[in-house]
């Protein structure tokens, strides 16, 4: 019985050498009648939160699936292998929190269960390498005919380890938070929803003041990039639902400074609100 015909696939270890073709070369042979989607493979090296950030905001647009997300630091470790079943997908990946986000986007964790079926493994499986060896063997097999069960050991979904959520304060006309994500674009992903502008008063076609560090900037709150002159900044909502920051054909991260974690917040003036 096929159980899925989707595998996703999303790692740091980028295109220079063949580990995501080693990978899925080991998902294909197990399971053929699988699409492999690359959700990326160019996270930041170890950058959990990135890798997680990425992983959740793609999972809703993607169809039921195996996810199959590395992003592990630890291998090698004591750390645990997890396969979890949340919405109508399972995601597998070492349980250092990247996996979190994305369950919670997919509907929540239902069950999960520790990676200790040696049985679905390849049968040589090297400390440094788990992604080839443990987690996209595991994958193919839950895809094509294997219970979630036969993963190995089961375990509380509470004990998961889960990162933090991403804060975000909204408090009269401001709204504070912290830079979430920066994209390959230099594009500033902050963790304030386009919700919470719309709840202070911020408007399209309007201006929100920005606020990080010591400084402070007026931007223009566009639909798009191109709604500003090559070079200037610009706020919008993307993609995602969340406020960025932006330069029209420039990079915003590199201009203001701004790495993931710095803590910026927006105000609405009342003019701006009244004009």
């Amino acid at each position: 019985m096929t159980r899925f015909r989707y595998l996703s696939f999303t790692t740091d270890y980028g295109l220079e050498d063949g580990f995501v073709a080693a990978c899925r070369g080991v998902g294909a042979r197990i399971a053929p009648h699988a699409a492999i989607i690359d959700v990326t493979h160019l996270v930041p090296p170890g950058d959990v939160r990135r890798g997680a950030a990425v992983l959740a905001q793609t999972v809703p647009y993607l169809p039921p699936a195996v996810h199959v997300a590395v992003v592990d630091p630890g291998v090698g470790t004591d750390r645990r292998g997890v396969a979890v079943a949340a919405g109508n997908s399972v995601f597998i990946g070492p349980d250092n929190g990247l996996l979190s986000w994305a369950m919670t986007a997919a509907g929540g964790a239902t069950r999960a269960f520790s990676l200790t079926n040696r049985r679905l493994w390849l049968s040589q499986v090297t400390p440094t390498f788990h992604g080839r060896d443990i987690f996209m063997p595991v994958a193919a097999h839950l895809a094509t005919d294997a219970e979630l069960t036969a993963a190995g050991e089961e375990i509380d979904v509470g004990d998961l380890v889960t990162l933090p959520a991403p804060e975000r304060v909204v408090r009269d006309v401001t709204a504070s938070g912290e830079v979430l994500t920066v994209d390959r674009f230099g594009n500033v992903q902050l963790t304030i929803t386009a919700a919470d502008a719309a709840q202070i008063g911020v408007r399209r076609g309007g201006s929100v003041l920005a606020h990080f560090g010591h400084r402070q900037l007026m931007l223009p709150y566009r639909e798009t990039f191109g709604a500003v002159a090559t070079g200037e900044l610009v706020a919008y909502a993307d993609s995602a639902g969340l406020v960025s920051i932006a330069v029209n054909g420039g990079n915003a991260a590199q201009r203001l400074g701004l790495p993931p974690g710095a803590r910026v917040s927006i105000t609405v003036i009342p003019e701006i609100i009244n004009s």
